[in-house]
């Protein structure tokens, strides 16, 4: 089943065009008593669990967990509703609900034209050009806005003269701009304005059933006297009138005798063997002859060379040293960490989760990616707390996150794909990610003073993740949304085959249900005041559905928005209401999209088997302090203010501005 994560890249591919057009048009209060000197760090830890990180701290596997608890506290953190990372980010961010910061699920809907949008970000391009035959050149820029509203804790710092450093905050593409450092993580694109999409070349094409898959795409190749020539794939170019995919050659020389190749991308070279990953490559792609060239880099993964021939190629990132896209404040910051420790990957979430799940890697290749990825982040720890002297830092990590979601069946025998004998092989897998993260803490621990705050957390926990549930699906057999064509096979999606004029509610995203409202939706039929009545309505209905495989509960909490958010700034912006799955539950992918599959209830089958998208109830993220905070801190939301106070400021959060979409 195809990813709702990356059927969803194509809502923000113009990310890298307004970026590069940008590029070649152009690129405070006093500090509150006590603050002078104070230091604040927060480390946090994506999708760490509470009940696992309790559980492993009691087995001894997590000695500076166990160090830092005992110091201060240790106890559950309250997520966002519903629990995904961009809305619960966004919660910490700003202190608020998503009717506050206008985040409430990974994509939203434009009422006006029914078309969805990424809910984070979205982009500007130049709107007038000067067209020179087959090129067209911008006279204005181009820009990314991130769509996020409220004020950021740290610019609450920032405007009481506490200097802050902001690293990898998902949901923080672009960069606010107003933090004295900042690099953006979840939500930054690959350069062909993706989530990330990988290369893999291979000489046996059949082998698989579509040669564009989720999240990447597959290119048959041939070895011709020992050479293997193939194109990597860039950006349309936005230069061009009629705008086409920029390429870059690249050649392989295959070793006659032994499992290995010379890989040749213009002037840089690299020999592998088979098994083994390159280091970052530069790529530039030609976009203005001998005038405006995209800078990327890539990791290449020779797996063998006969008898077939198979390379994989990372997702194309921007390069820190050069980068052509807003990835953080001032602009020279994530070149100034490439050069103190290394080249990265720039792309939010770098682990090729996508690649797993189409079996182009296999699970051992995919762990040893993400290994990659996130030796990176721990290695750049170490410079960027000696460079941190006072005020706050913050400091993200994604790897439990993403290797929790692709890993949990291997310690859940419930689970439609566990098979003991291989499963067990990785079944300690997320333990071992933890372990990395103690690491991480107990460096932290030993090299901050006496008078440093060290705070942990976590957005959210985690849940296996053995049944779907395709809400579309349901509206349409209780006779709240109608088809065009109930016979249709082959359901495009986006809502094609849903009749307006009769539908009263639909779903959206992975949490979301809308009322088909008169007056708002383009095609509405429902009478406001009829819109209260009916949510009851399906509430009741919605609580009542069991899965008939399990005999459990489909969902456990159905919000309406108006009762689950306090906070009012932007709450026109969500659905109407929220849906709390049960645990080991999730929303179907296909349902996200607009499409309405044929069956209500379906085994994941997917590589995908762990996730959070449940009652936020259910998956809690972490809080660990090494010293009591002036404020108590329950949730997300608390923490934030929480933070801010540590500097002496009360005034977070500030009043919020009106809503906009």
């Amino acid at each position: 089943m195809t990813s709702f994560f990356v059927r969803i890249r194509a809502l923000r591919s113009s990310v890298v065009a307004a970026s590069i057009l940008f590029s070649v048009v152009g690129c405070g209060g006093g500090e509150p008593d006590g603050a002078q000197g104070r230091r604040v760090v927060v480390l946090g830890f994506d999708g760490m669990d509470y009940e696992l990180t309790k559980q492993y701290i009691e087995d001894g596997r997590l000695p500076n967990f166990a160090r830092l608890a005992g110091q201060g506290s240790f106890h559950p953190l309250g997520t966002s509703v519903p629990p995904l990372s961009p809305v619960a980010w966004s919660n910490f961010i700003t202190g608020m609900d998503s009717g506050g910061h206008g985040i409430f699920d990974f994509i939203h809907r434009d009422p006006k034209t029914m078309v969805p949008y990424l809910s984070t970000s979205k982009t500007e391009g130049s709107s007038d050009n000067l067209e020179l035959g087959k090129w067209q050149l911008p006279l204005g820029g181009g820009s990314t806005v991130l769509l996020r509203q409220g004020e950021a804790f740290w610019e609450a710092l920032e405007r009481h003269g506490v200097p802050t450093t902001i690293l990898r905050m998902p949901a923080n593409f672009p960069p606010t701009g107003t933090a004295a450092q900042e690099l953006s993580g979840m939500g930054t694109p690959d350069v062909l304005g993706t989530y990330g999409t990988f290369s893999f070349y291979t000489s046996e094409l059949f082998a698989f059933h579509d040669q564009d898959l989720a999240g990447g795409k597959v290119y048959e190749v041939w070895e011709e006297n020992g050479v293997v020539e193939a194109q990597l794939h860039g950006p349309k170019n936005p230069f061009l009138v009629k705008p086409k995919d920029v390429t870059a050659d690249f050649k392989v020389y295959v070793d006659p005798d032994e499992q290995r190749a010379k890989l040749v991308v213009g002037t840089e070279e690299r020999v592998l063997a088979a098994g083994e990953w390159s280091d970052w490559v530069p790529v530039e792609f030609e976009l203005l002859p001998h005038a405006k060239s995209l800078k990327g880099i890539c990791r290449f993964y020779l797996r063998r060379v006969r008898p077939e021939f198979e390379l994989y190629v990372s997702p194309i990132n921007f390069d820190p040293l050069s980068p052509e896209a807003p990835i953080s404040t001032p602009d020279d910051y994530a070149g100034e960490l490439a050069q103190a420790t290394g080249r990265f990957y720039t792309q939010g979430m770098p682990e090729d989760v996508q690649a797993l799940k189409g079996g182009v890697l296999t699970r051992e290749e995919f762990l040893q990616q993400a290994e990659i990825a996130g030796q990176e982040i721990a290695d750049q720890f170490p410079w960027v707390l000696d460079q941190f002297k006072s005020g706050l830092l913050f400091f993200y990590t994604g790897n439990v996150d993403q290797i929790s979601h692709m890993m949990y069946r291997a310690m859940d025998p419930q689970h439609p794909l566990y098979d003991e004998p291989k499963d067990a092989l990785f079944a300690q897998v997320i333990e071992q990610q933890y372990e990395k993260a103690d690491t991480m803490v107990g460096y932290a621990l030993d090299h901050l003073g006496e008078g440093t705050t060290l705070v942990v957390m976590s957005d959210h926990g985690f849940s296996p993740l053995r049944r779907r549930f395709s809400l579309n699906t349901w509206l349409a057999q209780n006779g709240y949304l109608a088809l065009k064509n109930p016979n249709l096979r082959d359901d495009p999606g986006m809502y094609v085959n849903v009749d307006w004029a009769k539908t009263r509610a639909y779903g959206l995203g992975l949490n979301g249900l809308y009322v088909n409202l008169r007056g708002r939706e383009r095609w509405g039929i429902v009478d406001p005041k009829d819109r209260d009545a009916l949510i009851a309505e399906i509430q009741e209905k919605l609580l009542q559905v069991v899965d008939p495989t399990t005999g459990l509960p489909a969902v456990t909490k159905v919000y309406k928005r108006e009762e689950i958010f306090k906070d009012r700034g932007a709450i026109e912006i969500g659905p109407d209401v929220v849906m709390g799955y049960a645990r080991t539950m999730g929303g179907s992918d296909d349902s996200a999209l607009g499409k309405i599959p044929p069956d209500l209830f379906t085994d994941n089958s997917s590589e995908w088997s762990g996730d959070h998208g449940m009652d936020h109830e259910v998956v809690p993220g972490i809080f660990l302090s090494n010293k009591p905070l002036k404020k108590e801190v329950t949730s997300l939301k608390d923490l934030a203010a929480a933070i801010v106070a540590e500097f002496g400021i009360d005034d977070f959060p500030s009043k919020q501005p009106a809503a906009k979409q």
